[in-house]
Parts: structure tokens; sequence; C-alpha cells
């Protein structure tokens, strides 16, 4: 029987399992599932991909440039952001008694070993430093989608065929496709940081949290309002039914 302090620590790496199946298995079901049902990521892309083809058309492309600079800017925001609180967590390594004993006050907070409060805060770190790379390639990939809108051709440019155009709206929004995705995955892992806060408080707390995270972007990405208004905004065909087609010829 397991008891006192392995029981503790026992705890401290089943919720750690917990949060790694929560994070790395919803990363996994929400890409393959967006291939098979309607998402927000699956829906934008349709957006971005008619966004191309519409700047094509345009002679004047100002909007378009003035658009992907916004969203490169969000990206250097949270990039940005990363990096303070990445300071602050190494800074917090360095007074981890004094951290300890401020925890150690709350209720129902039992009070770990130093290892595992330092696992803790490595692991908050890692959370960040995941969110960091994905925030700057997002912005990477606008950078080159800003340079494709610089090289498109123009609206009245005879000598590029319809085909031509379509393939190049197709790549420039694959780009886009791409550097919202980055943006998306180091935004959520805003939201999984937010979980391991609460590891900080209790391991039961860090399992619950990790959890409700879930469900809340599994809500968002598949069931949300936003994914409704958007898809609403286009008209999906369906496609014709064998019978009816027999019944025209």
């Amino acid at each position: 029987m397991i008891n006192g302090p392995y029981m503790e620590n026992y705890l401290e790496f089943i919720a750690l399992g917990w949060f790694l199946i929560c994070s790395v298995g919803y990363t996994w079901y929400s890409r393959n599932r967006a291939g098979r049902r309607a998402c927000l990521s699956n829906t934008l892309n349709l957006y971005r991909e008619d966004w191309m083809r519409v700047m094509l058309q345009r002679g004047n492309r100002m909007s378009d440039t003035s658009v992907v600079g916004n969203l490169e800017r969000n990206g250097a925001f949270f990039a940005s952001s990363c990096l303070l609180i990445l300071a602050g967590i190494i800074t917090a390594m360095g007074y981890t008694t004094e951290a300890m004993k401020i925890f150690a006050s709350m209720p129902l907070n039992p009070v770990p070993s130093r290892e595992i409060w330092e696992l803790r805060l490595l692991v908050l770190m890692v959370v960040f430093i995941y969110a960091f790379f994905k925030f700057t390639w997002s912005m990477r990939m606008y950078n080159f989608l800003a340079v494709m809108i610089g090289s498109a051709p123009l609206a009245e440019d005879v000598k590029t065929t319809p085909a031509g155009r379509e393939a190049f709206a197709r790549s420039a929004g694959k780009i886009c496709d791409l550097a919202g995705d980055a943006f998306n995955l180091g935004l959520r892992s805003y939201y999984y940081a937010l979980a391991v806060v609460a590891w900080f408080f209790h391991p039961i707390a860090f399992i619950v949290a990790s959890t409700w995270i879930i469900y809340v972007l599994y809500r968002r990405e598949f069931h949300s309002d936003a994914l409704s208004h958007l898809r609403s905004g286009k008209v999906f065909q369906e496609p014709e039914q064998p019978s009816k087609a027999k019944d025209k010829t």
C-alpha cells in the first residue's frame, strides 16, 4: 500500500500524465476531426482562400497588406509576452523556498517537495517555450504572405492565366492557413498554462482544470456560435443525388 509522501508524489505524476494526455490528445483529435466535420479551423481556411482570390481582383492592395500586418503584430505581442513570462518563471526558480512558504499557508494545499515544485515550474516553462516558437513561426509565415501579396499578378495582367491565378490564390491561402494554425496552437498553450497554474494549488485541481480546459476548447472549436455564423456566411452546395441526375437525362 502506498501512503505518506510516496502517495503524494504518485498523485503528482498522475496529474501530470493526465495533462499530457489531454493536451497532446486534443491536438491530435482536433487536427484529425477537422478533416471530417465543420470547425473553426477549416471554415476559416475557406475564407482565407477566398480572401486571396478577391485580393487578386483588386488593383490597390494596401488593405490586404494592412490586415496581414495586424495579424503579424498579434503574434509579436504574444511572443513578447511569452518572453516576459519566461523571465518571471526563471526568477521564481531562484525564490523557490519563499514561494513554497506562501502556497503552504493556503488551505487544502499540501506542501510538495522541492523537486516537485521545481517540476511544476519547469512544465510551465516548457508550455510557454512551445507557445513562443508557435507565435514566432506564425509571424514568419505572415511575413511570407506579405511577400506573396507584393508579388501577386495585377488585376489587369493578361499574361497570367485563370489557372495560374487560382494556383496562386490556393498557395497564398495555404500559407495563411498555416500561419493561422500556428497562432492558434500558440494561443491554445495559454489555456494549457492556466491548467498548469492550478497544479500549484493541488494535483486534483490540476486534473480538473486540464479536463475543463479541453472541454472549453472543444466547445469553441466545434460547437460555438462563432462557428455557426461563419458557416452561415458561405453557401455549401450538396452533391447531386444519383436519382436526380438520372431523371434529368
